[in-house]
Order: structure tokens, then C-alpha cells, then sequence
């Protein structure tokens, strides 16, 4: 590859990114996953109850996506806080990188750093 393409400050600052916050980006993917297994588990069990209850099946899997919607946002209610704030730091990390980077292509960081040498 060439060494000017390996080397551009796009691919230096998506390295650093991937570096910089790997137990907070792998901390969501858990919560995200254990939310997720959770609402489906919630529309399973609902479903197997319906059924045991003699409802037919493809009703009672229907009823259940609807009655779980609702209980999906009160049953796993300390999972779903921990997905929130998961996501919020993600985006509030990625907005001050993003931030990060403007600033540097607009020649912002430079230019601070020329004061500082010649002060």
C-alpha cells in the first residue's frame, strides 16, 4: 500500500477511535445484546403461555409481539437505563471526536500550536 495512503490523518484518527474506548464500546454491545435476548425472551414466554393456553400458535405469537412491546419497556427497565447511557456516551464521544477532527482539518489545532512555539 502506499505509505502516503497509510499514513493520512483520517486513518490515524479512525485507528486512535477504534483504540481509544474498547471496554466502554464492548460494555454496550453486551448491554445492547442482553436487551435485546430479553425483549425476545419476554415475546417468547408470553407466546409459550398463550399457547400452552390454547391459543394457536401464529395468534398467539402475534398477541404476544403486542402485549411484550409495552412490558419490553417496564420489565428489563435497569438494562434499558444502562443501553440509554451506553448510547449517550457513545454519541457524546463520537460528537467531541467529530469536533475534534473539523477543528483539525480547519487548521484550528495548528494554528494554536504555532502560538504556543512562538510564545
Amino acid at each position: 500500500m502506499n505509505p502516503a495512503v497509510e499514513a493520512s490523518p483520517r486513518r490515524v484518527a479512525l485507528q486512535d477511535m477504534s483504540e481509544q474506548h474498547p471496554a466502554g464500546r464492548s460494555r454496550l454491545t453486551r448491554d445492547l445484546v442482553l436487551y435485546t435476548l430479553a425483549r425476545f425472551g419476554l415475546l417468547a414466554g408470553i407466546a409459550l403461555l398463550l399457547v400452552l393456553a390454547g391459543v394457536p400458535a401464529l395468534v398467539a405469537l402475534l398477541l404476544a409481539l403486542v402485549v411484550s412491546l409495552p412490558l419490553s419497556v417496564l420489565v428489563p427497565r435497569g438494562l434499558r437505563a444502562r443501553v440509554n447511557s451506553g448510547v449517550a456516551e457513545t454519541t457524546q464521544r463520537r460528537r467531541a471526536e467529530r469536533d475534534r477532527l473539523r477543528a483539525q482539518l480547519r487548521g484550528d489545532q495548528l494554528r494554536g500550536e504555532e502560538r504556543d512555539d512562538e510564545g
